[in-house]
């Protein structure tokens, strides 16, 4: 199954919020596009806008060559006629209906006998044959996540919707069963449209990724080239990027731009047509720290500095350095014990050219 998804909406809401957006991305099967970004900024607003659970104000929405809304056209295609199946955050499932009982919900349409053989087919697939007689109240979290994909698998949906369909388990439980979902999705075949705000969820599940933004879409591509390569201030602080510094380009050295904040003078890959006023955005991963002076290296940018604060996470640990900016660089924890890092512990911080990301301030 395949299709491109076309979305040009607009919704307001009561105080002034509202989304207005829009995207037009080819979802081959078994794809994965992923709705990016904080609470509030419309994503699933436009998942639920797709789904044809809400009605926007005004615009065009339409799949695989199929109008599905349209507000001049006076076009609105209920949600049980656009094949899609929604996987809900809270999963929502029926409390009075068993699991096969919620696993048959949407299958109304076929006979007894094959209602009955969809259920089973279906739960082979979730592999929850051994729950299809308990009520939802007595699954696991990881179990009742598996019985909402079976109900919103089961009727063979042309496209599928999920609305953070991991953020209600415990850490372990998402873990396990992050791989296990996009196992299934790209198994399936059938093209899928993914919210998150949670990086991991969106590098481990996604191939292409719409960032929004306070309602606005305003970067759409591959995932790992949005995460490394944002296309503004708003996008790289949304996607998690730990650095954003203020800038002034000075010039040039060969093929490299210097870009200075105050007293700190740092080389970039120069992306062209950019004002003098800018933001030099740098991941954390991508700062290196060794304890200064510092050996001989590949990386073009090396400030010194001091441990300025140390977060420890899991098996990693952020440290902040003031080196006339404050740098955050994540290191691992026997990374940071080899260099001995402590609050006051002078460092150099390493960052390659090409991690320098300069995007326009504005």
């Amino acid at each position: 199954m395949t299709g491109k998804i076309s979305v040009d909406v607009r919704r307001s809401f009561p105080g002034g919020a509202g989304v207005r957006a829009a995207f037009d991305e080819p979802l081959a099967p078994g794809g994965v596009l992923v709705l990016f970004g904080p609470t509030g900024s419309g994503k699933t607003t436009l998942l639920r806008a797709v789904a044809g659970l809400d009605r926007p104000d005004a615009g065009s929405i339409s799949f695989g060559g199929e109008v599905w809304f349209d507000s001049a056209a006076g076009v609105h295609v209920p949600p049980q006629l656009r094949r899609v199946g929604f996987v809900f955050q809270d999963f929502a499932l029926f409390p009075h209906l068993s699991a096969r009982g919620n696993v048959a919900f949407g299958l109304g349409g076929l006979r007894l006998d094959e209602r009955g053989g969809r259920v089973e087919e279906t739960a082979r697939l979730l592999r929850i044959e051994h729950l299809l007689d308990r009520r939802p109240a007595g699954l696991s979290g990881g179990e009742r996540q598996r019985v909402a994909l079976a109900r919103a698998l089961a009727p063979r949906p042309r496209l599928l919707l999920l609305d953070e369909p991991l953020s209600a388990l415990d850490a372990p439980t998402r873990e396990r069963l992050r791989g296990e979902l996009r196992a299934l999705l790209h198994h399936l075949g059938i093209p899928s449209i993914l919210v998150t705000h949670d990086r991991v969820e969106a590098l481990a599940l996604g191939d292409r990724m719409a960032v929004l933004v306070e309602g606005a879409v305003r970067q759409v591509g591959e995932v790992d080239r949005v995460f490394g390569a944002p296309a503004d201030e708003a996008v790289a602080r949304v996607v998690g990027t730990e650095n954003v510094v203020p800038v002034r380009l000075a010039g040039h050295e060969g093929e490299l731009v210097v870009a200075e904040a105050g007293p700190v003078r740092l080389l970039a890959v120069d992306p062209g047509n950019l004002p003098a006023e800018a933001f030099a955005c740098v991941r954390a991963e991508e700062v290196i720290l060794e304890r200064a002076p510092g050996a001989a290296t590949s990386a073009r940018n090396h400030l010194a500095g001091v441990v300025d604060s140390l977060v420890h996470e899991g098996p990693l640990v952020r440290v902040t350095v003031d080196c006339g900016i404050r740098l955050v660089a994540l290191v691992t924890r026997s990374g940071a014990e080899q260099l001995a890092l402590a609050v006051g512990v002078p460092v150099a911080a390493l960052v390659k050219a090409q991690a320098v990301r300069l995007v326009p301030r504005g």
